[in-house]
């Protein structure tokens, strides 16, 4: 398939892209430093650099391509609008191109939970909460435009991530959290977007994942 990766940079889209080029995927990286990529995935991937702000700048990167995946995600727990922004761009660029396939990368808890245990609703969630109140805005502005998009999405909520490595037992769940799952690592979060693109009974739904 063709695939754009954005946010590709970071734990969770190098992921993407590596696996993604694995499986002989035509892998997109969209990067606001083409230096911070690995040089064998830039040997590889067709790497844009642009400002995934504007929707202009990333247009062409997503033209054509069967899937976009968004890995986006804030570098510290301050307040910010980069999951928000950069999904308003990602979205104008896709209606604006016709591309229809979106997944993008959220997290754990964010609005409902229902399948947790005792434990994660009422200690450890409300806990993580209160402490990324600012990027759990972010994402509820990203998750709320995703679901008002045209796009065939899905949303990927995984646990606290990790990067212990691919372990091929991780769990899921939809529309619900996935009981007692309490880390993901980042190769399980992306092995399993790269499946969910083909599934296409989970688009318009909530795909929670842990390791």
């Amino acid at each position: 398939m063709k695939i754009t990766v954005f946010g590709a940079t970071g734990g969770s889209g190098l992921e993407l892209v590596r696996q993604g080029l694995a499986l002989a995927h035509e892998v997109t990286a969209v990067v606001r430093d083409p230096a911070r990529l690995p040089a064998e995935l830039r040997e590889q991937a067709d790497v844009v650099q642009a400002d995934v702000m504007d929707p202009d700048a990333i247009a062409s990167a997503v033209a054509g391509r069967d899937a976009v995946l968004s890995a986006m995600g804030p570098r510290g727990t301050g307040p910010t609008t980069v999951c928000s922004g950069s999904t308003r761009a990602i979205l104008a660029a896709m209606e604006r191109t016709g591309t229809r396939r979106l997944l993008m990368v959220s997290a754990a808890g964010l609005e409902s939970d229902a399948g947790d245990g005792p434990f994660s609703r009422y200690a450890l969630k409300p806990v993580v909460r209160r402490f990324l109140r600012h990027v759990y805005a972010d994402l509820a502005v990203a998750e709320r435009l995703v679901r008002e998009s045209r796009t065939d999405w899905t949303i990927v909520r995984p646990a606290r991530l990790t990067d212990a490595g691919r372990t091929h037992r991780y769990r899921t769940a939809r529309d619900l959290s996935v009981r007692g799952g309490h880390t993901t690592t980042r190769a399980d979060l992306a092995d399993c977007m790269l499946k969910l693109i083909e599934d296409g009974t989970s688009a318009g739904h909530v795909v929670s994942v842990a390791t």
